[in-house]
This record gives C-alpha cells, sequence and structure tokens, in this order.
C-alpha cells in the first residue's frame, strides 16, 4: 500500500511540474510577449551600441587633440596666439531716422484688390 501511494505522489508532483512548465513556456510563446521580448533585447543592443558609439567619439576627441599638439609643437605654433581684436561695424547708419515700413506708398497691400 506504501508503495502505491508513493507512486501515485510522485506521479501527481511530476505532472504537476510538467503542467507548470509548459504552461510557462506557452505563455513565452504569445505574440505579445515575443513582442515584448523583442522590444527589449532592441533597447538593450540600442543602449549597448550608444554606448560604444560614445565611447568611439570621446576616444576620436582625445586621439585628435593630441596629434593636433604633437603638430603644433613639429610646426612651432603656439598654443594660445593672440587674436586681434574684435572689429566694430554698423550695420546700418541712421537706422532710425528712416522707418521701416512707410505709410504714404502707392502700393495697397491689399489682396483682395483687382489688379
Amino acid at each position: 500500500m506504501f508503495r502505491r501511494t508513493f507512486w501515485f505522489t510522485t506521479g501527481v508532483a511530476a505532472g504537476v511540474w510538467a503542467t507548470t512548465k509548459v504552461n510557462r513556456k506557452l505563455r513565452q510563446l504569445t505574440p505579445e510577449s515575443l513582442a515584448a521580448s523583442a522590444a527589449n533585447k532592441a533597447l538593450e543592443t540600442g543602449a549597448r551600441l550608444k554606448d560604444r558609439a560614445v565611447g568611439f567619439a570621446l576616444d576620436v576627441r582625445d586621439n585628435m587633440a593630441q596629434r593636433e599638439a604633437e603638430l603644433g609643437e613639429a610646426l612651432g605654433i603656439r598654443d594660445d596666439p593672440e587674436l586681434p581684436a574684435p572689429r566694430r561695424y554698423t550695420a546700418i547708419e541712421n537706422s532710425r531716422s528712416t522707418p521701416k515700413h512707410p505709410e504714404n506708398t502707392t502700393y495697397s497691400h491689399n489682396r483682395n484688390e483687382d489688379h
């Protein structure tokens, strides 16, 4: 009697375990779950690519600055040359005396007017 109870209990436990595994796998294979999984993978891949691109850009910037310094030394160029003072020019002289839109013109801005 004890043997039958043991094997019956073992069979029930194996059945529950297998049913749980199958149901879990079926839930993973639904279209919604597959779409969510694909979206998560895409986000992870995008973040990884962004990190690599940022690292590459920083490496390029550092190497570019290093090479520029090497070329500056080889050519005898100073790091901070004195720039000439900025020049000031007036864009339009007497801009306050001439109105932007004269009121006494012969042209009418009415679009409904016959031409």
